[in-house]
């Protein structure tokens, strides 16, 4: 549960580090009711438990605050990527598990997806290098399979990648409105089936256990 200002009396004193989680925690929750532009440092800090001076010590203003909130988030997603990658050497698991960890990034934190990706200060140059950065992360973890198992270019499997990133962002967006409609498990097996339907095509390359489903006949053996 987060600390809000009801929870701690002003002025109990905590380590640093508990301080900053505090204060990221009270604004997580004001960025995430008000969008970025609408919250203000003062809530914030009521939010927190703690003055507006407090406030300024850990964080400069408030684009320091959504700058470490979002380091910290696509920290977490990329964790989430690199984890389901090394999960298996099996490639249609690894699909599996590529999109399984999106959508258990946006089912257990989606305040913090819709901070990434939802917020109203996308646009700004410093979130936007951060975004794009995260992506071409995830996109280089996963075209370096595709490129071993494929054969193909690093071009061709960089696009591949990030047409698949694609995929797994925009659908588990969509899934998280309409939350409720589809099972969890049931959508990401829907949206990995499709994926693997496509990324098979392509036979493989190395001693693999998995096989193609739909091998392309022009495709050289």
């Amino acid at each position: 549960m987060t600390t809000t200002s009801t929870d701690r009396p002003r002025g109990t004193r905590l380590p640093r580090l508990a301080r900053r989680r505090q204060l990221l925690d009270a604004a997580l929750e004001v960025f995430v009711a008000r969008g970025y532009h609408a919250a203000a440092m003062d809530e914030i800090a009521e939010r927190a438990g703690v003055s507006k001076p407090v406030l300024y010590q850990h964080f400069p203003g408030k684009q320091e605050l959504y700058l470490a909130l979002l380091d910290e988030s696509v920290e977490r997603l990329i964790d989430a990527v690199a984890a389901a990658l090394r999960s298996t050497a099996d490639n249609r698991q690894r699909v599996n598990a590529t999109f399984a960890a999106y959508f258990g990034y946006v089912a257990e934190h989606s305040g913090t997806f819709r901070l990434v990706f939802e917020s109203d200060f996308t646009s700004e140059p410093a979130v936007r290098e951060r975004l794009d950065a995260a992506d071409r992360l995830c996109a280089d973890m996963i075209s370096q399979v595709i490129k071993e198992d494929a054969g193909l270019g690093d071009d061709e499997a960089h696009l591949l990648s990030i047409g698949l990133l694609g995929m797994a962002q925009v659908s588990a967006r969509y899934w998280l409105g309409t939350l409720g409609t589809i099972p969890r498990e049931t959508a990401e097996q829907l949206v990995s089936r499709l994926a693997w339907r496509g990324i098979s095509g392509w036979p493989l390359t190395s001693d693999q256990p998995d096989q193609p489903e739909q091998p392309d006949p022009q495709a050289e053996h």
